[in-house]
């Protein structure tokens, strides 16, 4: 039966200060399995759950960049960057993108801060390990401290916590604390029991991902990264479950913006009692609520997205087709050349070099540096030397839609006009007047 706890915390007389060194009763909470818990969704709740999945499936048909799926690379990498600067690292799109392209083509990474070197880690080891766990026969908590070691390499000591932890409050001891997750020798078993939850199919695929995330972030398993860890099992279990596919939408940013709703969740799904009582169907479904609100805006905000590479997409083939009219060339750009598969996987990869469009495009390098070099001189690439001998290719604009869908994703209201980012984000583009959807794309006259 799920509940909290009274604990005595011992005084650590070697801690610095006298309100370092207090001890005293604090509570901690211990929850009930997830395999085998009764679950009663209210009626409403359950329609309201079967609309909002009918609407994610519905976003991987929707333009730009062949859907959600085609756009999964770009919404990992927004991720990624909101998350660094939560967690203090100030990485512009730019340097993550450069990185990853010294890495991708074998080029010195040298002038890069350490912090853009640490994301750029950070997304290539949650592409991989969360990967690893969605294809994976069963989610074990095995894979999922392979996902957090693959998160926080360094971290000591590595894996599942040994100690008791906290939330908020002072560092010594958790008699201030917000949270006290359970002792530490329960937390095997209560991973063991996450990751068979995950495995199976018991209940729609925004339920599971729901009390997957809330039961994580209850337990609380690691000294460190449980929020980066807890997020990425949001995407692995609707993945899995083929809701989004390769697809990720923007649920835990969401979450985090609405961070009074989504702590008010979490504390409602910490019932105390029997999981078929009445405490337990109102936390429980309280915290859905929370869940499904920030799915269903994630949808919105991804549409949205959606829509403006879509427009931009079309302003890049209106500049080309003037450009190459200019030069007396048929406008149109033929289907399946390398500067028409260039243009297609601009969202995907907004950094470039003349190798990478070979290597990836399988054309011949000369082929690669004409189509480049004709989407700058239709002002769709800028160019500049990253390399001795090595000219690097930049859609400046996809940089600044990435920028603005940032800070839109960072407003309580969705709207930086209404409501400024409650977080750190990277400035407005200087290109760009506004920031509400499809207008910071440039402006054709």
């Amino acid at each position: 039966m799920a509940g909290y706890e009274a604990r005595r915390w011992e005084p650590d007389l070697g801690a610095p200060g006298s309100r370092n060194r207090r001890g005293g009763a604090y509570q901690l909470y211990v929850p009930d399995p997830l395999v085998g818990r009764a679950l009663t969704v209210d009626p409403a709740l359950d329609e309201r759950c079967a609309d909002v999945e009918t609407s994610v499936r519905a976003l991987a048909g929707s333009p730009g960049v062949g859907g959600l799926e085609g756009l999964a690379r770009f919404l990992l990498r927004s991720e990624a960057l909101a998350s660094s600067r939560i967690e203090g690292l100030q990485v512009s799109p730019q340097q993550l993108a450069l990185v990853e392209l010294a890495e991708a083509e074998g080029l010195p990474l040298r002038g890069f801060s350490e912090n853009a070197r640490l994301v750029a880690n950070n997304l290539s080891a949650l592409r991989q390990a969360g990967g690893a766990l969605v294809v994976a026969p069963r989610v074990t908590s095995d894979g999922i401290v392979g996902l957090h070691s693959a998160l926080l390499p360094d971290l000591d000591p590595p894996g599942m916590r040994t100690v008791q932890n906290w939330i908020g409050g002072g560092s010594w001891h958790p008699l201030d604390a917000e949270f006290v997750p359970p002792p530490h020798d329960l937390v095997p078993g209560l991973l063991d029991d996450l990751g068979r939850y995950a495995s199976g199919a018991g209940h729609s695929a925004l339920v599971q991902a729901a009390l997957v995330h809330a039961q994580f972030e209850t337990v609380h398993p690691f000294i460190d990264g449980n929020g980066r860890v807890g997020r990425a099992l949001i995407h692995t279990v609707l993945t899995r479950r083929g809701l989004t596919r390769a697809g990720v939408l923007p649920v835990s940013v969401i979450l985090l913006t609405r961070s009074d709703a989504y702590v008010e969740g979490l504390t409602a799904y910490r019932y105390d009692g029997a999981p078929d009582s009445a405490a337990a169907r109102i936390g429980i479904n309280a915290w859905l609520r929370v869940f499904l609100d920030a799915v269903d805006l994630a949808v919105g905000q991804a549409a949205a997205f959606s829509a403006d590479v879509a427009a931009l997409e079309q302003t890049w083939v209106d500049r080309v087709a003037r450009q190459r009219q200019a030069l007396g060339r048929v406008s149109q750009v033929r289907a399946g050349s390398a500067l028409r598969r260039i243009l297609d996987m601009l969202p995907e990869v907004p950094v470039m070099t003349a190798r990478t469009v070979e290597r990836v495009l399988e054309v011949s390098f000369p082929a690669a540096r004409s189509a480049l070099e004709e989407l700058v001189a239709a002002d769709v690439l800028a160019s500049r030397q990253v390399e001795r001998n090595t000219t690097g290719y930049f859609a400046r604009e996809i940089f600044d839609l990435l920028s603005i869908t940032e800070r839109r994703l960072a407003s309580t209201r969705w709207d930086t006009r209404e409501a400024p980012p409650r977080r750190p984000t990277p400035a407005l583009p200087a290109t760009s007047r506004h920031e509400t959807p499809g207008a910071g794309l440039p402006v054709e006259n």
